[in-house]
């Protein structure tokens, strides 16, 4: 720790730390995408919080393997017909920007005032490749969210809902009134999320427990069945990727690491050990 306290100090630090790594990833000779904008977004404050974080580049697989498949499967979602795509805690996400969409995509991105400024700051003059609307809000006004969410879903035929990074940070039962949330507007049809098991939560806790602050980014949601506790909140599992294999299959595993992406997986067994990836949901 630092004398200045945790490196991690609020929730959106988060956003900065994960546009470090797209930048990484972005200025390798061989990127899996790139991310023009990332490097500006992280700033000297999204370096420190990489560098600080001893872990942080022994698992920048990770990161990278999060953002293929969000983008993969947002890619499909939208070829497949989805008409509008509500990113919660969007972040410094810059998918906007940075992937070719139909002109008639309408993006939404909620997230808090102040990281949402931020990139909107950073990025004055980019050409946005799709019709973007950035909302203010705190996701924790259940009121606010509900109306929100309805005043979309009148407006959207199959909308995509996406949660990059956000989920680990809820209780269970706060994950699965969100889930109920967004399975009352039936205009949303589906949702992408990234999920850890209880084994990877435990591991990152104690990785990172100096380093974040446990009253403003508590890591805290990693269901023991994995995908299959949103089945009693309205949604059911059809596509669960692994990080580990992903990466692996990418390149981008440390070869130490390799024999454990040969072991099967089970994302609903996971239990103790350690897992994590990024799920595909249908409103059920």
């Amino acid at each position: 720790m630092s004398e200045k306290g945790p490196l991690v100090q609020h929730i959106s630090d988060t956003a900065l730390w994960a546009a470090q790594h797209r930048a990484k990833e972005t200025e390798r000779p061989d990127p899996q995408f790139r991310d023009p904008f990332a490097r500006r977004l992280a700033g000297e404050r999204g370096e420190q919080i990489a560098a600080g974080l001893s872990f942080s580049e022994a698992d920048s697989w990770s990161w990278m393997a999060r953002t293929y498949l969000f983008d993969r499967f947002i890619t499909e979602q939208l070829r497949r017909g989805a008409d509008m795509v509500v990113n919660l805690g969007a972040g410094l996400d810059t998918r906007p920007y940075r992937m070719t969409w139909p002109e008639s995509l309408t993006w939404v991105e909620i997230d808090l005032p102040d990281i949402l400024s931020y990139k909107e700051e950073i990025l004055a003059g980019e050409k946005q490749q799709c019709n973007l609307e950035s909302i203010r809000l705190d996701l924790a006004d259940v009121p606010a969210r509900r109306a929100l969410f309805r005043s979309l879903g009148n407006r959207a035929t199959k909308a995509l809902v996406i949660a990059e990074g956000v989920m680990t940070y809820l209780t269970g039962g706060d994950a699965g009134i969100l889930a109920e949330d967004l399975a009352a507007v039936p205009a949303f049809q589906y949702w992408i999320l990234d999920l850890a098991s209880p084994g990877l939560l435990r591991m990152l806790r104690e990785r990172a427990q100096e380093q974040f602050s446990e009253t403003t980014a508590p890591l805290q949601f990693a269901p023991g069945n994995g995908p299959e506790f949103f089945t009693a909140h309205g949604w059911r599992a059809v596509d669960v990727q692994s990080l580990l294999k992903t990466a692996a299959r990418l390149d981008r595993l440390p070869e130490a690491m390799l024999p454990l992406a040969l072991l099967p997986e089970d994302p609903v067994r996971m239990g103790q050990q350690p897992w994590s990836g990024v799920c595909l949901l249908e409103r059920a």
